[in-house]
């Protein structure tokens, strides 16, 4: 089961949302078996409280398991063994984000001492020193390499604070790269996103954690939504929200700051999280294998409502994720 979730902060400025997502798929044909993993449960931090969370399965799963992964992310797995044409999960839930501390990110450690003190064993927050930290590594969609360093460098000055060599890193990314939803798929490479200087936030949040851990310090991929609001005098579309992905970078002392290198911004209570892990490949919000149903058709419809009645629509985010 997921880990207990931190206090409540109190005296917080917060914003409560109820989000819906829904993914359909209809086959060409029969399948007569198919197994899934879902990472469409929100996950409960320090600044974020599950208030209510549920997922349903159309047709009813001969086998589901409620479980956390290696990360504490909630996951189901799901197995449907009846014959069928068409699958439906939708996941409800009810969350309140609370709003971090602005940090200052002068203050945050240099970033070579840090590098140095991972090198000799002191893991980053959850790992024990001494680890192997996967925060720190290439995984599948994060393969370290030189142009990656070519690219980080400019931003990580000799004595430079971790938190300012990432904000730097975040703007040029920003100023560096168009947003471009038919540029590239979730299996682009990172190596052509950053020859081509186009993708849409998965690619963002990829480019940014390589260039952080090929200088040797941990970051990690975040998946959720991003709350932005309708053009002015127009509707909050319900059903038409996407997600969003963005990363986290360790900064000592226990805390993990989040940027955004789509929007330039840091994560406040417009962010909401869903799972964490290296890459996309740890936190994909569907994924399994099934037996026959030919082609397949796969709808996604994300209605994120926040409770005090501010819309969410617009915005770079990216409308693959299902």
């Amino acid at each position: 089961m997921p880990l207990p979730e931190a206090p409540e902060p109190r005296h917080a400025v917060a914003e409560t949302y109820r989000i819906r997502h829904t993914t359909r798929y209809a086959y060409g044909d029969e399948v007569s078996f198919s197994h899934h993993m879902t990472h469409l449960q929100a996950r409960g931090h320090g600044r974020q409280r599950i208030r209510r969370s549920t997922v349903v399965i159309d047709p009813i799963p001969a086998q589901r398991l409620d479980f956390a992964d290696f990360f504490s992310n909630p996951v189901t797995y799901l197995e449907v063994r009846a014959p069928h044409r068409q699958l439906a999960i939708t996941a409800e839930s009810e969350i309140t984000v609370f709003a971090a501390p602005v940090p200052d990110l002068a203050t945050t450690p240099i970033w070579e001492r840090m590098r140095d003190r991972l090198r000799v064993g002191h893991g980053s927050v959850g790992f024990p020193a001494g680890a192997v930290d996967p925060y720190v590594c290439d995984s599948p969609y994060v393969r370290l390499d030189a142009a990656l360093a070519d690219y980080a460098a400019p931003s990580f000055l000799a004595g430079r604070p971790v938190g300012l060599a990432a904000r730097d890193l975040q703007a040029r990314i920003h100023a560096d790269f168009t947003f471009d939803p038919t540029a590239t798929t979730v299996a682009t490479p990172l190596e052509e996103v950053l020859a081509d200087r186009r993708g849409v936030c998965q690619d963002f949040a990829h480019l940014f954690i390589g260039c952080l851990r090929v200088m040797g310090l941990p970051a990690r991929y975040v998946s959720g939504y991003l709350r932005t609001l309708p053009p002015p005098g127009q509707p909050r579309l319900v059903g038409a929200d996407v997600s969003h992905a963005w990363a986290s970078v360790w900064c000592g002392d226990g805390t993990w700051v989040d940027f955004c290198p789509t929007n330039d911004r840091l994560a406040d209570t417009d962010y909401i999280t869903l799972a964490w892990g290296r890459d996309y490949h740890d936190v994909s919000p569907v994924r399994g294998v099934v037996q026959g149903g030919a082609q397949h058709v796969l709808t996604v419809q994300v209605d994120v409502e926040p409770l005090s009645g501010q819309g969410l629509r617009a915005g770079p985010v990216d409308p693959r994720f299902g």
